[in-house]
Parts: C-alpha cells; structure tokens; sequence
C-alpha cells in the first residue's frame, strides 16, 4: 500500500480542507464565504505592506538613489528646466557594490559565474582544431534531437490521446515525436560510445562524464513511461509485463505502471524537469572544462588553454587568454590537415 494513502486519514482527521461550501448571495453576485475571507486577508495584506516600514539593517544599495539628489544639478526634459542641484555622485545609477555587497549572495554568485565562465567562455567563438570530426558532432545532434523531442511531446499533451490517435496531423506529430526519442538515443549512445573511448573524464572532466551517463539513465526510464502512455494495445502489454518488475524492483508501491495519469505526469513533467536539469549542468561543466582532447593529440593541436591544463602546473579556469585557446570554427579544418 502506498505510505501516502494509508496516512492521509491521519491527516484529513487533523484539518478538514473540504468541507460544505457556504455562499454569500447579493443579488446576481454569488460568492463563497471562504473566497471572501482570502479577497479580505488580500485586502489587508496589501494594506500592511504600503504603510509598515520596512524594517532592513543593511546599507542602501549607492546605485538605488534612496535619497533625493542633493542641489545645484540641472535636469531637462520636454523643454523644461527643473531648479538646478548639486552633481550626484558618479556611482548613483551605475550599480557599483558597496562595502557590504560580498555578503549578498547574488554578488558571490556572479563574481564565481564571471570567474569560471566568463562570456568568451560561455558562448565562444572558436574551437581547437581537433574539434573538426564528426566524433564531436553527436553531442549537438543529441541536443536538437531533445529539441525536437520536446516540442512535438508539448504539441502532443496540448491536444490529448484523441487527436494524436484520430487525426492526421496528430498521427504526424506523434510519429515525429517518435522518430526524435528514436534519433535522440541513437546520438546519445554515439556520443557515449565514442566519449567512453577518448576516455573524456580526462582533465578534471569527471562530473562531466557522470552527468551524461545519469542523463543516459534517466531518458531510459523516460522513454519506458512514453511507451506505457501511448493508450494502445502495445502500451497496455507493456504496462502489464513491466508491472512485476516494478514490483521486483520495490518502486511498486510508489509508481503503478497500469496508472495511466500517474505514468503520463511523470513523463510530460516530472522526468523533463529532472532530464532538463541534467541536461544545463552537463552543458555547463562542457563549457567550464572544454571538450576533451583525443588521446594522441599534439602539443600544436591545443589551445593555450587546454596545454595549460595537462601541463603539471594548471592555471586557473579562465585565466589564459581566450583568444588563443584555439582557432576560428572556419578555418578549424584546414589548421588540423595542416598540422
């Protein structure tokens, strides 16, 4: 039995969150008493919080202007002259952090984000030259795939099970849906074949590797709740085969493969949030990191960047410069026959 059901007579003992609705009528107007409470609490709420002070310890912000500009600067606009105050300081309006801004935690997070990944970083310009093979390519087409995968999965869950079994855009749609989990898996895996033999855990890479090998396992379980959600006879044996082995495994209780709205949500909300975020990590730790170098590569190949990294002393993530961590993406090929 499910832990959840068997407590929630406990639960719906101690707070009754359903109980007859009582309606207040005034004239055409109906309205439940309940909603009138939260209009009222709303009420107040807004009430409080445009009269209390606020009450803050911390400095104003310099670049949020909390005081009135002090006298003698002129201010102009649509032909009108305000009397003239003094100059403000040059930071007002500039946002430049004051002595208490390293305790935020948004300050700490953009000075470790512009430390590690600055913008030539995150979204480059040029790659090294061994770059240019097709061994790279299957990481993106794995990415477009998802892409596609997404957006014909949200088409489809707009328009439900009738319209992707009935109609013929609807049959299209769920065949390209299809086709792209089919695609999407077979990149993976090339990627993941091909990532596994250049050994891309090299040079500190290992959450990397782990994060695309979760993310492998994660879509193998996705794609088993797509099969079962399909609402045909092959989703209706698979859902019966497979319901011993979630037994087996001891999920049976929490997941019930014969539950058509449990086995669906699942697919369409909770696995995409989960794959998704795997997906931005993965991404990110490949921008922090670089793509790995074949095994055999040349020193002439790498980057100041990525020969400082296998050199024993390492420099420090973004500290090289990035215009010479390798070549432009035109002319990659031709720099790697010419080496």
């Amino acid at each position: 039995m499910n832990p959840l059901t068997s407590a929630s007579p406990i639960l719906g003992a101690i707070v009754n969150l359903n109980p007859p609705g009582r309606y207040i009528h005034w004239g055409f107007l109906v309205l439940s008493l309940a909603n009138l409470i939260v209009i009222v609490i709303m009420l107040i709420v807004f009430v409080l919080a445009l009269t209390l002070p606020f009450v803050h310890t911390r400095r104003a912000h310099p670049g949020q202007a909390s005081k009135s500009l002090p006298e003698r600067t002129p201010i102009t606009g649509f032909n009108v002259v305000s009397p003239t105050v003094e100059a403000a300081p040059p930071n007002i309006g500039h946002g430049a952090p004051d002595e208490d801004a390293s305790d935020l935690w948004t300050a700490k997070l953009r000075v470790a984000w512009l430390r590690y990944l600055p913008p030539d970083k995150m979204l480059p310009d040029s790659q090294p030259a061994y770059v240019a093979s097709w061994i790279y390519v299957f990481g993106v087409l794995t990415l477009m795939s998802l892409t596609v995968v997404i957006a014909t999965g949200t088409v489809l869950a707009l328009e439900g099970p009738v319209w992707w079994h009935t109609s013929s855009v609807g049959l299209f749609v769920n065949s390209l849906h299809l086709w792209s989990v089919e695609c999407f898996f077979g990149f993976m895996a090339i990627h993941l074949w091909g990532k596994f033999w250049m050994a891309s855990w090299r040079g500190k890479r290992q959450l990397t590797w782990m994060t695309g090998a979760v993310a492998f396992l994660v879509s193998v379980f996705e794609g088993f709740t797509g099969y079962i959600s399909q609402t045909n006879f092959d989703s209706q044996w698979i859902a019966f085969e497979a319901k011993d082995a979630m037994n087996g495994a001891g999920i049976g209780a929490f997941f019930n493969t014969m539950n058509f709205g449990q086995a669906l949500m699942i697919h369409i909300v909770v696995l995409p949030l989960v794959i998704g975020l795997i997906v931005v990590v993965h991404i990110v730790m490949v921008r922090l990191r670089g793509v790995v170098p074949p095994i055999d590569a040349l020193p002439e190949h790498l980057g100041e960047v990525e020969a400082a990294a296998s050199s024993p002393t390492r420099s420090l993530p973004g500290s090289a410069d990035p215009s010479k961590a390798g070549l432009k993406m035109g002319d990659a090929a031709t720099s790697r026959s010419a080496s």
